[in-house]
């Protein structure tokens, strides 16, 4: 023990004559010292037997294990990774082989070094597998990068070959649809991203669709946020699909900041080959539908940029620079700017501000893929010179087809509203703090009168359902004679009894007659039909009259509080009028619900009186996807319909329409009781709330889904991928297997599904949670799909152009 002793004294001395020699080193080294000492040291004195000493670590390496040791507790604290962030990771790899091609104001020979090379072939194809939500460790397909690399630095890449056509089974169907495969689509994605790295930066603030940080929800926040409340709005209905006069300005417009041929030359045979789909109109863009394509979005906003400046030529124009020619809905001028414009003019100051809300002119446009919203503050001729340079500039400069019928509407009398992004944008008036009194009375009369209504109706269905059980006892107790309880009149009905007839059969006979007598069939519910025919009418007529007295005068109250409404808005000043003149009203955007509500119809979710009802077609699925597919639709309105106004009226066929008939949908499965049925599947841990569970079901959803939106670009065509039906056609056959249709994914397919067209909308179409514009030669194609993908389409997770339509005919 001296030994080790006088040893430890000795390497103590030594390491400090070093760290004085060393007065550098940081406090990592003392830490090593101290560390090092005493661990070292403690453990040799609690040792039985004297041990050699060990050979002394250099501080180099000592040091270079304390960084290992602290890399790797980062490392097991640190999250794995999104598949959208290994997606934004893949496409940062690619940018930087972009920008590295960027000399004097433009890029240079991008097909041969960035498309054409086996690195970003090989981040193109992970890019395809994460959109497929694939996972990159699994198994790949078997594609060599370094030979399609070749083959197109030579030229030698067949487009055509790397196609196929889909055609219509049923006679006037849309057509033939050309889609790539894997090679091709791998290639188209290696372009998509070379484009967006040029292009995006150089897009307008006006543009929202398929851009980081903007997409369908800013294009609604900047209507509703920004614009304040305009005199005129309209949309621009294009309707075009590519010729040659289109394809030679697009390729024109690529070449302003590409000077590349051999890409420009790949294009164009991908125009030729009509793979790329790119059309003006006709579905709308950004719901994942396979006849969209990969590039048709970057190609579609390259080509109307310009149509994006020129609105702001227009605005320039008419507002004058002295206007503050800006979006936002806050800006009123500088005042010094607002005196020197009165001096001009030859009135003061106060004048002018009491003037500014009728003579200021505002252009607002907003554009979502092929979508153009705009919105004019002034005078009607004002707003018709606006809306005519817009449609001449889109007729001549950019040869695109504009609806004929497009028509100014008046924001604050359109009482319907105007379609944009498959909403509907509105003008609803501000009300004034006066009317908010008034109104406030009105609505706690309403309440009130409702309540005793309420009241009213279940205790009259009280009385009735206790008249029921008091017929069927009397007449169980007339049929014993010793008790003396019958009367005359069931003696009398007892004549027209059958015999045999058992007591609950004949009470029932009974009831149809009385049924029949008193045409129930008319009314709306046995509810109203006891209260009507059975407990009124015992009830005394002093009573009854009270109680429609009361309901009519609050009635009357209520109905006329819209004449004193006018009286008070009549008897407001000038001055109030003025200063309410810019907020008079306020901007919303309503979910469709009427639309909604036929699409469940259409899909067999609810019946032609607005009861769910079963889905006949997820009956042969299994549990799992039949819950995710009814999960699928909460989610989408989730995700979509959030942040509208009317979201409060759209929760109500949460529970009402979409839990209860996924309840009978299972229970028409296993031919159960709806309430076991409920209990055996636990559909709030899918999504389906109950009411009273709503909130706590709800809101980590639209937590997720609000950090999942903040980069629209990543999740372009899944976000907003629309529910569809597949039907099951046939089980796993041993003697002919496949593997999953969808791209990049290597697992075995245990089922065929048919896939079916519900509905066509005409453009824009509107935002219901279902596929609205699947193309029509897609519908009851058979494409084979493993358990996870079918479940990931039913939610959302991935969208129908992760699907390999030409599987089944290779």
């Amino acid at each position: 023990m001296s030994f080790l002793a006088s040893s430890r004294g000795r390497l103590l001395r030594e390491l400090s004559r070093r760290r004085a020699s060393r007065p550098q080193r940081q406090g990592v080294h003392a830490a090593f010292v101290r560390r090092y000492s005493v661990h070292h040291f403690d453990a040799a004195e609690q040792a039985v037997e004297p041990l050699a000493p060990a050979p002394p670590v250099s501080l180099a390496k000592s040091l270079a294990s304390l960084a290992e040791e602290s890399a790797e507790a980062v490392q097991r604290q640190r999250k794995p990774l999104t598949r959208m962030e290994r997606k934004r990771l893949a496409e940062l790899r690619i940018k930087k082989r972009v920008k590295a091609q960027y000399l004097n104001g433009k890029f240079y020979d991008l097909m041969g070094k960035v498309v054409a090379s086996a690195e970003t072939l090989e981040d193109a194809y992970d890019i395809v597998r994460l959109n497929s939500n694939v996972d990159l460790a699994s198994a790949k397909d078997d594609v060599c990068f370094v030979t399609l690399a070749e083959q197109l630095r030579s030229g030698e890449f067949d487009v055509r070959a790397n196609t196929f056509s889909v055609v219509a089974k049923r006679r006037g169907g849309e057509g033939c649809l050309v889609l790539p495969r894997l090679n091709l689509k791998v290639v188209q994605e290696a372009i998509r991203v070379v484009l967006e790295v040029v292009y995006r930066p150089q897009f307008s603030k006006i543009s929202h669709g398929c851009r980081s940080g903007r997409g369908y929800h800013s294009a609604l926040r900047f209507i509703s946020d920004e614009i304040g409340v305009p005199d005129w709005c309209f949309t621009v209905p294009l309707h075009k699909e590519v010729d040659s006069n289109v394809n030679s300005k697009l390729i024109s417009l690529i070449q302003e900041k590409i000077e590349d041929t051999q890409l420009v030359a790949f294009m164009q045979n991908m125009f030729d080959a009509k793979v790329i789909n790119l059309v003006f109109g006709g579905y709308p863009k950004g719901h994942g539908l396979p006849q969209e394509g990969v590039l048709a979005p970057i190609l579609m906003n390259i080509y109307l940029d310009s149509f994006d400046h020129e609105v702001f030529r227009i605005c320039l124009k008419h507002e004058g620079l002295g206007s503050e020619a800006t979006n936002g809905s806050e800006d009123h001028g500088s005042n010094l700017r607002r005196w020197f414009r009165s001096q001009l003019k030859g009135r003061d100051e106060n004048s002018e501000d009491q003037t500014d809300c009728q003579t200021k002119i505002k252009l607002y446009a907003c554009r979502y893929m092929d979508e153009i919203f705009v919105a004019v503050s002034g005078s009607r001729d004002v707003a018709e010179d606006m809306k005519s340079e817009i449609v001449a500039y889109l007729r001549k400069s950019l040869y695109l087809e504009v609806d004929d019928r497009l028509r100014l509407m008046p924001v604050k009398r359109t009482l319907r509203g105007l379609q944009f992004c498959g909403v509907v944008v509105r003008v609803e008036t501000k009300e004034n703090a006066k009317l908010k009194v008034v109104h406030k009375l009105k609505d706690k009369i309403g309440l009130f009168a409702s309540q005793k209504q309420e009241i009213w109706d279940a205790m009259n269905l009280r009385v009735g359902k206790k008249w029921l059980a008091y017929g069927l006892r009397r007449i169980k107790e007339s049929e014993i004679k010793p008790l003396g309880l019958s009367t005359p009149l069931l003696d009398h009905i007892a004549k027209f009894r059958k015999e045999g007839m058992k007591t609950d059969h004949w009470f029932k006979t009974l009831l149809k007659v009385w049924m029949q007598d008193v045409n129930a069939k008319n009314e709306l519910n046995e509810d109203v039909l006891l209260s009507k025919y059975i407990a009124e009418p015992a009830l005394a007529q002093d009573l009854r009259d009270a109680f429609y007295n009361f309901q009519k005068q609050a009635k009357d109250y209520i109905s006329s509080e819209t004449a004193a409404t006018e009286a008070l808005l009549s008897n407001l000043t000038s001055e109030e009028s003025i200063s309410t003149c810019t907020d008079g009203g306020i901007i919303k955007i309503h979910a469709p619900l009427s639309y909604i509500q036929k699409c469940l119809h259409r899909y067999g979710i609810i019946n032609l009186e607005g009861f769910p009802r079963h889905v006949s077609a997820l009956v042969l699925q299994d549990d799992e996807l039949i819950v995710s597919w009814f999960a699928g639709i909460v989610h989408r309105w989730i995700r979509w319909f959030s942040e509208v106004d009317n979201f409060n009226k759209l929760q109500l066929m949460f529970v009402e329409c979409v839990r209860k008939s996924c309840i009978r949908t299972l229970s028409a499965k296993y031919r159960m009781y709806e309430k076991l049925t409920e209990k055996r599947f636990e559909l709030d841990d899918h999504g389906i709330p109950m009411v009273e569970d709503f909130e706590a079901t709800i809101k980590p959803l639209e937590s997720s889904y609000a950090l999942a939106s903040t980069d629209e670009a990543l999740m372009y065509g899944i976000s907003s991928s629309g529910l569809f039906v597949l039907t099951l056609t046939r089980v796993r056959v041993p003697s002919r297997q496949f593997n999953c249709f969808v791209m990049g994914c290597q697992s075995a397919s245990p089922s065929m599904y048919a896939l079916h067209v519900k509905e066509k909308q005409r453009f824009p179409g509107w935002r219901t949670g279902f596929s609205s514009s699947i193309h029509g030669s897609l519908d009851g194609r058979r494409i084979g799909l493993c358990t996870q993908h079918v479940k990931d389409l039913y939610l959302g997770h991935i969208s129908l152009q992760s699907v390999d339509f030409g599987s089944l005919v290779r």
